[in-house]
């Protein structure tokens, strides 16, 4: 009996000891490719050959992995590195659970971030995406614009993680727990449900990029559905590196000469092409 007590202590021990040595597992809500390791940065003597990249669909900039089109920022990237022999490896899930996997070293990047998503990042010094921070309504509301004050009477809709503009971002973190000023959306398709939210006037005003915002109501066949109030905020967006990784900054340069011998061969004009967008716009 005491020999059978004590071999049962040690295999209770052994499957502890195993289980805390795991790292928490990349367990994307969709991928490109299913990764369910931690990516290692290489070692000085072992060649890059691919970086992991993570957001959620944020369509025209970056969209539905492994589909016809995966956004122009990814098919920029992926030319970029390729020029250099990097594959990309491009998988969905929410911003902040991107960020924090960033954040974490689980994986390489994240993209379509604005300096105030993640300052902590790695920056390359050429973006290869612009945003225009646009707010919006139900097409029944007369509200104007005039300043962050002019918020005080509306609950706001913001999306966990997303930064908009310095100002507003402020404002968010100052009422998050307010839900009659902030209601911040979680989950797989926050976009979705912020609009079904203002058409069903449980809300009042959304921030959200242009672009995007125009892509969404275009596939729900809605173009018109919303009225945009005033534009706040216009930034160039980034693929932005984890701080962990030891070779981010090698990284972010290589992206960011890629992307500019891109630019000058006329190549990024005929990706952005594909989705509607110019850099004039």
């Amino acid at each position: 009996m005491a020999k059978t007590l004590v071999l049962c202590i040690l295999l209770f021990l052994s499957a502890c000891s195993q289980q805390d040595e795991e790292p928490p597992p990349l367990v994307p809500e969709t991928a490109a490719k299913a990764t369910t390791t931690a990516p290692a940065a290489p070692t000085p003597t072992e060649p890059r050959r691919s970086v992991v990249i993570a957001a959620d669909p944020w369509c025209p900039h970056n969209c539905e992995a492994g589909s016809d089109h995966e956004g122009y920022m990814i098919d920029i990237a992926r030319e970029a590195f390729g020029l250099a022999g990097i594959d990309v490896e491009y998988v969905n899930m929410s911003w902040a659970r991107a960020l924090q996997q960033a954040r974490d070293g689980y994986i390489d990047a994240v993209v379509g971030a604005l300096p105030g998503d993640a300052p902590d990042f790695v920056f390359p010094e050429a973006a290869i995406g612009y945003s225009t921070i646009a707010l919006y309504t139900h097409p029944d509301n007369t509200w104007q614009y005039g300043g962050i004050d002019s918020l005080s009477q509306l609950t706001l809709l913001a999306i966990n993680g997303y930064a908009y503009s310095p100002e507003l971002d402020d404002y968010i973190a100052r009422y998050q727990d307010n839900p009659e000023k902030v209601w911040v959306l979680s989950g797989p398709a926050p976009l979705s449900r912020a609009i079904e939210l203002l058409h069903q006037q449980r809300s009042d005003v959304f921030p959200e990029d242009q672009y995007v915002m125009r892509w969404q109501l275009e596939q729900d066949g809605s173009a018109e559905s919303l009225r945009m109030a005033a534009v706040i905020h216009e930034s160039p967006i980034y693929i932005a590196f984890s701080p962990l990784g030891r070779d981010s900054p090698e990284l972010a340069k290589l992206l960011s000469e890629g992307a500019k011998g891109l630019q000058r061969s006329g190549r990024v004009a005929a990706i952005l092409a594909r989705y509607g967008v110019s850099w004039s716009d």
